[in-house]
């Protein structure tokens, strides 16, 4: 007869059934339980990470447009390349899985993520100072007054930077030309970032799926992710600070300088925050170097057996499991096997179409959305990042959550889990096509949108620009230093809208005596204008009811998110777990994450009406965008995918609820062969198998 365990002992140590019956104490739950959530913490901290320095590089996607001149459909390559990275990778560390030793593969891949951030810093420390458009004008050696409209402004190049004359600017420019492919390190960068986060997620997912009781395993996974989504809201918020710094702080008198941070012409210290995100990319690597192989499954541990037990007073130790040896060959010999397993599920293809949709969906929407709000509704690219930080990311982390805390709950069954999340991405479509209710008038550009006439026109011709009121200037056609008559009506630069004076400096310059403004309705000495775009009124009075409508339609979305992402979980074979993760992630970046940005930014490039030009020539950046256009392509694209996504979550459901029936025959056989597997590892095989996997035969009988 066993001896009788003190009241002492029992609050330290386990039972666990030995093979001969006996009773052995083991180590101590504590002990064990800790450890899963130091790796539930660092896992959190990990997706905090990729999610801070990620979210921070799309909220700086017109900043780097701008710094390095180049087009929407450049940076969509960019934006593309960390879809790359992760492809390179992604199926690999996806399959091996259980195989390797998963939170040393996450420290790695968090290290390569730091190097890839302070990469893409480079060009701020290997160019010169950012110049922008400026007209050149002329200065009255009688009086301070400058003006615009004089034969002088034909003959001069744009003044590039507020601390430099135009003498000095001749060949600046031109020298430097090499500094436009500059960008290539941002793309490299982004690159590695791309192969850094590759592992985070399949491996941290399945880790957590493994150790923990199935009841958990949602919630868990649901804290995690959420808990991740702290890393978007706070990235978004270093980018709307750094946002409104000037690129050269620092270096440059900002006080000289002639823009504001609501002009398109305006770059932020983009290279700030990425200096930060590489030193918090390379803390989340830090916990997981300590982190073992593997754990006992989360309180159940009498049904383990032991087979090395050392005892050490009143203290007991278990020896882990040895790390299998991996052999590349067998590896890469059951790969096929596995895929087509994996395929053969027709649950998991629908699953992998729906995926790639939402993330063409969500990727374009993501990258181009500061932009949207910028031109749209006549916003600074700082306040739209920090609206989006505050407002838009924490109601998407408590929907996440909910999500999560709902299935933990009520204890949903997968065709419960998939009616859920079908209804809730119906509701958030249906509201999403209300955004095209907010509506937004075209900005007034004499010459470009409205004539000088003042009558609503619409055109692109570059002779437009020349009117009676201006043909004396001499004005040159390429240039963009836009200002605002008392009219209401912009004008591309003060020369065209015929200034013959000014007065002020800097950003407070007012330039008098406009003919082409007096020739629209104000007589001589009302005709003046001031540096800046024109304001939309009605444009800025519709942003608070699209800012409301897109809380709501976040908020329902991300509801529904943990629910369909716990399907792919509850429909494919325990032992595939890491690989479906990392097919479904792979697929999603390689045909949403990848092409969404580029033909995102080529079709928004489609809509500008003025671009920027280089000081060597050539295009850089858009100044202007014809913003009905904007809305209709970038509103309509992803109405058109989610349109797609609403369907695939309706044929999702049905198969689901085919296949699974909660009450049917084929759960009742399903938990008798999870019992009888059970009981068969419990008593007589002796047969090594990796942690948290199960036999084939039982994967086969219980999935397919």
């Amino acid at each position: 007869m066993d001896r009788p365990i003190a009241a002492g002992q029992l609050k330290e140590k386990s039972l666990f059934q030995d093979s001969d019956g006996s009773a052995a104490p083991a180590k101590t739950m504590c002990h064990n339980c800790s450890k899963l959530k130091i790796f539930l913490g660092a896992l959190a901290f990990s997706f905090f990470a990729k999610g801070f320095s990620g979210s921070y590089m799309k909220s700086m996607s017109s900043q780097i447009e701008r710094r390095f001149e180049i087009s929407s459909s450049i940076f969509g390559i960019i934006d593309g390349s960390f879809e790359i990275g992760n492809l390179m990778v992604m199926v690999l560390v996806s399959y091996l899985g259980p195989r390797v030793h998963r939170p040393k593969i996450i420290a790695v891949g968090c290290l390569i993520m730091s190097v890839g951030a302070f990469l893409s810093v480079m060009p701020q420390f290997l160019t010169g100072r950012y110049n922008y458009e400026r007209i050149t004008v002329s200065v009255d050696n009688s009086s301070t007054s400058v003006s615009a409209c004089s034969p002088v402004s034909s003959e001069g190049l744009p003044v590039t930077d507020a601390t430099e004359t135009p003498s000095t600017m001749i060949n600046v420019g031109c020298e430097k030309t090499t500094n436009s492919y500059l960008w290539l390190f941002v793309l490299v960068g982004n690159l590695l970032r791309g192969i850094g986060e590759a592992p985070i997620m399949p491996l941290g997912v399945s880790y957590i799926d493994d150790f923990s009781k199935e009841e958990n395993s949602a919630f868990y996974i649901g804290l995690v992710r959420s808990s991740g989504m702290f890393g978007p809201t706070l990235g978004f918020l270093l980018g709307s600070f750094c946002a409104s710094l000037w690129v050269d702080i620092g270096i440059v008198n900002t006080d000289a300088i002639s823009i504001n941070p609501k002009d398109t012409r305006w770059v932020g210290a983009w290279w700030l925050g990425l200096l930060i995100c590489g030193a918090v990319n390379f803390i989340a690597s830090l916990p997981f170097w300590f982190l073992p192989y593997s754990l006992p499954k989360e309180e159940e541990n009498e049904n383990l057996k032991i087979s090395h037990l050392s005892v050490q007073g009143d203290h007991c130790k278990i020896d882990p499991p040895a790390q299998p040896q991996l052999k590349f060959s067998e590896a890469v010999k059951d790969f096929l096997p596995a895929l087509r397993k994996l395929f053969g599920n027709s649950i998991f293809v629908v699953f992998i179409f729906l995926t790639i949709l939402q993330y063409n969906s969500l990727v374009g929407m993501i990258t181009y959305e500061t932009k949207f709000m910028e031109q749209q509704f006549n916003v600074s690219v700082a306040k739209a990042i920090f609206l989006i930080g505050v407002i838009l990311l924490p109601i998407t982390i408590l929907g996440m959550f909910l999500g999560g805390f709902l299935i933990k709950k009520f204890k949903l069954h997968i065709t419960e889990m998939a009616k859920f999340a079908c209804i809730t991405f119906i509701v958030a479509y249906l509201l999403n096509l209300l955004y095209f209710t907010c509506n937004c008038e075209v900005l007034q550009v004499a010459g470009l949108t409205a004539p000088y006439s003042g009558t609503k026109h619409l055109s692109s011709s570059k002779h437009i620009y020349m009117a009676s009121c201006n043909a004396e200037c001499g004005c040159k056609v390429d240039q963009w230093d836009p200002v605002c008559g008392d009219n209401g009506i912009t004008y591309t630069t003060a020369c065209f809208a015929g200034c013959k004076s000014s007065s002020g400096t800097g950003r407070n310059m007012v330039f008098h005596n406009c003919s082409c403004v007096e020739g629209q309705g104000l007589g001589p000495g009302n005709s003046s204008a001031v540096l800046g775009q024109c304001q939309r009124e009605s444009c800025t009075k519709a942003f608070p009811y699209f800012l409301a409508l897109q809380t709501a339609c976040a908020f329902i979305l991300a509801l529904g998110g943990t629910p369909t992402y716990m399907i792919m979980f509850r429909s494919v074979s325990p032992d595939l777990k890491s690989f479906a993760v990392g097919i479904e992630t792979l697929g999603g970046r390689v045909l949403g994450g990848l092409p969404a940005p580029i033909y995102f930014g080529a079709l928004i490039d489609e809509t500008c009406l003025k671009w920027g030009t280089k000081s060597c020539g050539g295009s850089g950046s858009c100044r202007v965008y014809d913003t009905k256009e904007f809305r209709n392509v970038y509103l309509g694209l992803i109405a058109g995918l989610r349109a797609g996504c609403c369907l695939l979550y309706i044929v999702l459901s049905v198969l689901i609820m085919k296949h699974f029936k909660p009450d049917g025959k084929e759960m009742t056989d399903t938990k008798n062969a999870e019992r009888s597997t059970s009981k068969e590892l419990d008593t007589a095989n002796k047969r090594e198998i990796l942690p948290g996997l199960r036999t084939s035969e039982e994967s086969e009988e219980t999935y397919m």
